[in-house]
């Protein structure tokens, strides 16, 4: 076979080697999303969590305020808008138990995490207001706050313990649908 057409023979195999490729690429089903509705799958450290999704401001600021109790599986991921990507503080606001909180990075990359501990009740003889009450200078300005130290996009909240029990660590992965998140932000 002379080398002209032995060159000609190994390019056709590459060729279609490379269209079978893209082929059965095409034909793979798509990754199952990891959002439904109001809830998004979140995998820390291998558990999979369904968290609640805090995409605008009257959500993100009730929060689990007022919640008594957090599912094993459960808990909330905010999602912050461009505008709001920032060093982000949260406070136990209304929260009588305890929860775990981990800042992410546009990417989902752990910044920073806590375990938050749930603070005193407002004292309405002390003018602190009432619980669902938000914005009252006295009661909030006694509230420890929990900073991400760096710019986050997303912060997830889970039951106390639940830090611990996955081992997470700063740069950590969280796996989430990122780009589906970002574009519920308002």
């Amino acid at each position: 076979m002379a080398s002209g057409a032995r060159t000609m023979m190994w390019l056709t195999w590459a060729m279609l080697a490379l269209l079978s490729g893209g082929l059965l690429k095409a034909c793979e089903q798509p990754p199952q999303s990891m959002i439904s509705g109001s809830v998004a799958t979140v995998k820390i450290s291998g558990q999979t969590y369904k968290l609640e999704i805090a995409a605008t401001d009257a959500v993100r600021l009730k929060g689990l305020g007022q919640r008594t109790s957090i599912p094993e599986d459960g808990g909330m991921i905010f999602v912050f808008p461009p505008s709001q990507v920032r060093v982000q503080e949260f406070l136990m606001r209304d929260c009588p138990i305890n929860i775990d909180i981990i800042y992410l990075d546009g990417a989902g990359r752990v910044l920073s995490f806590h375990e938050m501990k749930a603070e005193l009740p407002r004292d309405p003889a002390k003018s602190e207001g009432t619980i669902g009450e938000i914005g009252n200078a006295a009661y909030e300005g006694r509230l420890k706050r929990y900073s991400s130290r760096y710019p986050a996009t997303f912060v997830i909240e889970l039951k106390e313990g639940s830090i611990k029990k996955l081992g997470v660590k700063d740069g950590d992965l969280i796996e989430l649908d990122a780009p589906g998140l970002k574009s519920m932000a308002r």
